[in-house]
C-alpha cells in the first residue's frame, strides 16, 4: 500500500490541508483505496484540532478536517510511510538530521515540482493567507502527482525486493 505522510510545524494547518487536498486528488486514481495518507508535526501539540481557518478552505473544496488531530512525529510513525513530505527545508533538516537512516525517503513537497522554496505558514494570518496556501499546495501536488506517486512506488518495490529475498527492510 502506497503512503505519504505531510509534515509541517505544528499540524494544525499546512499539512492537515495537504494531505486533504492529495486525498481529494488522490481519490480520482483507480487505486485510490490502496493509498495511506496522513499528516504531523516536526513540533505537534498531540490532539489539537486543525485551525479554523483551515478547515474553513479545505471544507470550500469539499473535505472535513473537523476531527483533525494533531499528531507529533516519531521515528514508528515515519517508518510507517513510503515518502514524507515536509513544508518547509528546516523540516526536512530536522528530520534527516534526528531520523538519518530515513532520509531518503523525506523531501520538501516543493521538489516534487523541482523547486527550492518552502510553503509559507499561514498560521495567525486572514483567511486570505490560507487561500493562497490552498492554492500552492493545490498546484504543487497537481503538477507533482506523478513524482510523488513514483517516489513513494520506488519506496514499495524497494520493501518488497527486501522482503522477497527474506531480509528485514530496516530504515534506521
Amino acid at each position: 500500500m502506497p503512503s505519504v505522510l505531510f509534515v509541517c510545524t505544528a499540524n494544525i494547518c499546512r499539512s492537515p490541508m495537504a494531505s486533504a487536498l492529495f486525498q481529494g486528488q488522490i481519490a480520482q486514481r483507480p487505486d485510490a483505496k490502496r493509498w495511506r495518507v496522513a499528516s504531523a508535526g516536526v513540533w505537534a501539540m498531540d490532539g489539537s484540532p486543525a485551525a479554523r481557518y483551515t478547515q474553513a478552505v479545505v471544507e470550500k473544496r469539499g473535505f472535513d478536517l473537523s476531527s483533525h488531530r494533531a499528531q507529533g512525529v516519531s521515528r514508528e510513525l515515519l517508518r510507517r510511510y513510503d515518502l514524507i513530505l515536509t513544508m518547509e527545508r528546516g523540516h526536512k533538516e530536522a528530520l534527516q538530521a534526528e531520523f538519518p537512516g530515513l532520509a531518503n525517503r523525506i523531501y520538501v513537497i516543493t521538489e516534487m515540482v523541482d523547486c527550492r522554496g518552502d510553503i509559507a505558514d499561514p498560521m495567525g494570518g486572514a483567511v486570505i493567507d490560507y487561500e493562497d496556501t490552498a492554492r500552492e499546495l493545490e498546484g504543487i501536488l497537481t503538477l507533482g502527482m506523478e513524482k510523488i506517486i513514483s517516489l513513494a512506488a520506488e519506496r514499495q518495490s524497494t520493501d518488497s525486493g527486501d522482503q522477497r529475498n527474506g531480509e528485514q527492510s530496516r530504515a534506521d
